[in-house]
């Protein structure tokens, strides 16, 4: 039996993966959680096989918890879950430890088909953004100025795309002010970018965030 726990916080997505997932005789679903920190708690608690995790959530985004998790126990295997396939959200999902990504428009049966390959210990990852990975890292063209952000750095730079101010961010990531201010500084100074609100319309125009975040 593998155990899950789904990490999302839209009600209604967990409940929809859920029921996909409730139908297979060799999946349990063990605990669901709202945010980073849960899911963190509930890996502590209940030892998962798989976690499902959402990359965009408030407090502790997916990224900082799937590597949070994986300090627990290096045998639990996560999932990235977003809405967005484009780069560079599944490259830094992987690079952050997952062992496989998904979009929120998954078939069922590509689900299921993940949760297997990743618990068996493989990688997963869709066929088109195994490519868009690929062809990102080595045509200009397709080239996404946040693909040069640290993991740490992206993190932030989705916090402040959302309105989220330095001392909150500070207090979500167990970091100094000071700290969140250095990497906006770097973040800034890759992206080319001066204000924050620069930052949240180049988010925009590379997917990072959606529209309906704000």
């Amino acid at each position: 039996m593998i155990k899950i726990i789904l990490a999302d916080d839209h009600p209604l997505v967990r409940s929809g993966i859920r029921r996909i997932l409730d139908d297979v005789q060799d999946f349990t679903v063990i605990a669901e959680a709202k945010n980073g920190e849960e899911a963190i708690s509930l890996c502590r608690r209940n030892a998962p096989d798989v976690v499902l995790m959402d990359v965009n959530m408030p407090g502790m985004g997916g990224l900082e918890a799937t590597k949070k998790v994986l300090r627990l126990a290096e045998n639990i295997r996560v999932i990235g879950l977003s809405a967005y396939k484009e780069h560079p959200i599944p490259a830094q999902v992987m690079q952050a430890g997952a062992f496989g990504f998904l979009t929120k428009d998954a078939e069922p049966d590509e689900v299921t088909r993940a949760i297997y390959k990743v618990a068996s210990g493989q990688k997963y990852l869709p066929a088109d953004i195994a490519e868009s990975i690929a062809f990102g890292k080595v045509g200009a063209d397709a080239e996404n100025p946040f693909e040069s952000l640290s993991t740490r750095e992206l993190s932030i730079a989705q916090r402040l795309t959302i309105g989220k101010r330095v001392p909150e961010i500070a207090e979500e990531l167990c970091i100094s002010a000071k700290t969140v201010n250095t990497y906006r500084y770097r973040m800034f100074e890759k992206l080319g970018v001066t204000t924050d609100v620069e930052l949240t319309h180049l988010a925009l125009r590379h997917k990072l965030i959606e529209p309906n975040t704000f």
